[in-house]
Parts: C-alpha cells; structure tokens; sequence
C-alpha cells in the first residue's frame, strides 16, 4: 500500500505534461485575447492561480511559451493537411479538400489556432521564426497539392492553385477574429457556408470571365 502513495517515473513525466500544457494553453488564450506585449508570465501566473517561479518550472521564458503556442497550432494544421492528402480513397481531390478547410476552421477557433492566428510569429526573434515559416510553407504546399489534385481529377475546375490557397486559407484565418464562441453561429455552421461560397461562387448564374474584364473595370473607374 506505501508504495502507491510514490509516483513512477511515467506517471510524473506525464503529471508534468499535463501542466506544462495547461501554461501553454492559458498563455495562449491570454495572448489572443490581450496580446504578446501586454501579457505578462505574472497575468499567466493568476490565470492559473499558481506563482510565476512555478511558470519557469515548465518553460523559460515569455518567448519559449509563444513559440510553443504558435508550434502546436501549425502542427495541427499540418496533421490535418497530410491525413487529406494521405487519405487517396477517401474521394475526390475537392472532397478531401472541403473536410481540411473544415478542419482548418475549428482548428483556428481553438485555442493554440486563435494565438497562432491572432498573435503569430512576428514578436519572435528572427532565428525562431525561420523554424515557424517553414513549417508554414509545408502547409501551403500540402494545401496546393489537394487543389492540384483536385485539377487533375476534375473535381476543381483550372484555376492559380497558388491563388486559391492563399485565398482560402486567409477566409478561414480570418474566422478566429470575428468568431464568437458564446455567439448563435457554430464553427461547423460558418465552415459550411464559407466553403460553400468557395466552392459554388456568389453569382446566381455565370456570368463568365469577361465579367471582370479589364475593360469593364476601365469603365466602372
């Protein structure tokens, strides 16, 4: 029976996972709601109700905790990103890419999605963030490559894979600003009408390319 009372090696290392987690997290929902500057490891600490030399017990500084934020939101991305690409049988290439842009969506709703969103990178030193926008990068082109896949298999109609990407992923970023969690809209709710308006347009009929035409443009002016 005493020796229940001691922990094991694994029971500590996961006890001090868990914790250190729990600073990540609450940092982040400090960080997004108030920002990088105007947080401090004391506002985390009270938030947390513990004291702030118990912070440094799991991270080492304000810089370490925001790059950990920001790693863990783009991870998830990136998870989410290579199972759509990996999952061949799982249906067309637009298919696979409506279930990531909804993943995307509640990912950025989240709380290490919100911080990586609203706060990001750019408080960092310059070294830390060439790690970040790296794993950026890997993003986009997992991202290029289902719209690619989707051109090829004819479930995309041709467009800038490039264009798409950057135009897609800038709507559902732009969620976890305006999102209210306690609001009448749910994230699956606003997923669905957003990529919806990707994927079937806003006209009620085609209009055609020369609609938006250089000249039409030159007239409008």
């Amino acid at each position: 029976m005493a020796t229940a009372l001691w922990k094991t090696p694994a029971q500590r290392e996961q006890e001090r996972a868990l914790k250190r987690e729990a600073v990540l997290r609450v940092a982040a929902q400090a960080f997004a709601e108030r920002g990088f500057h105007r947080t401090s490891l004391d506002d985390v600490a009270e938030r947390l109700n513990v004291t702030k030399p118990t912070i440094y017990h799991y991270v080492r500084s304000k810089d370490e905790i925001l790059f950990e934020c920001v790693r863990i939101g783009l991870e998830r991305l990136d998870a989410a990103a290579a199972s759509a690409q990996a999952r061949r049988s799982g249906g067309s290439g637009l298919e696979r890419l409506m279930v990531l842009w909804t993943e995307y969506a509640h990912i950025v709703t989240e709380d290490f999605g919100r911080c990586l969103i609203l706060v990001g990178e750019d408080p960092l030193p310059a070294e830390t963030r060439k790690d970040l926008r790296a794993l950026k990068g890997k993003i986009d082109k997992r991202f290029r490559g289902l719209i690619e896949a989707g051109i090829a298999d004819g479930s995309i109609r041709a467009c800038d894979p490039k264009l798409l990407a950057f135009a897609a992923a800038g709507a559902l970023s732009w969620i976890a600003r305006w999102h209210d969690p306690a609001g009448p809209l749910s994230v699956d709710h606003i997923a669905r009408e957003t990529i919806g308006l990707f994927v079937n347009g806003i006209g009620a009929s085609h209009l055609g390319p020369e609609c938006c035409s250089d000249s039409d443009s030159a007239k409008a002016e």
